[in-house]
């Protein structure tokens, strides 16, 4: 979380992002280059970091569980822009704004038509 939330208030008022990985929750993130065309309200993942990523993991390194973003002048909430770019996979999104973070998992119901909340535990 420390991470993350360091991250995003580094990078405001442009939306920071980057990768979540682990098994059974999230062990590490990592922040990524916001490659957007507008980074003050869209995200998009830097795809070198995140093809580099699957191919550790299809090494039998770290596993991608999902994604992180932030919303610098929004809430903690998905958007419908956010619903629109997340595939139905199943991953973690975990978005963050303030001191604010909330955990959203990519599905086909939910807030938007997509994302079911996940409660975060931190350990």
């Amino acid at each position: 979380m420390d991470v993350i939330q360091r991250a995003a208030a580094e990078a405001a008022p442009l939306e920071a992002c980057g990768l979540l990985f682990g098994a059974d929750g999230v062990d590490r993130a990592s922040v990524t280059a916001n490659v957007s065309d507008d980074p003050t309200r869209r995200f998009e993942i830097d795809p070198t970091a995140l093809i580099a990523a699957m191919k550790v993991e299809r090494g039998g390194g770290e596993t991608v569980i999902g994604y992180w973003h932030s919303h610098p002048s929004g809430d903690a909430t998905p958007s419908a822009t956010d619903a629109a770019m997340a595939a139905a996979d199943g991953k973690v999104w975990v978005i963050v704004a303030g001191d604010a973070l909330t955990a959203w998992r990519a599905g086909a119901g939910g807030l938007h038509g997509r994302f079911e909340r996940v409660e975060v535990e931190v350990t």
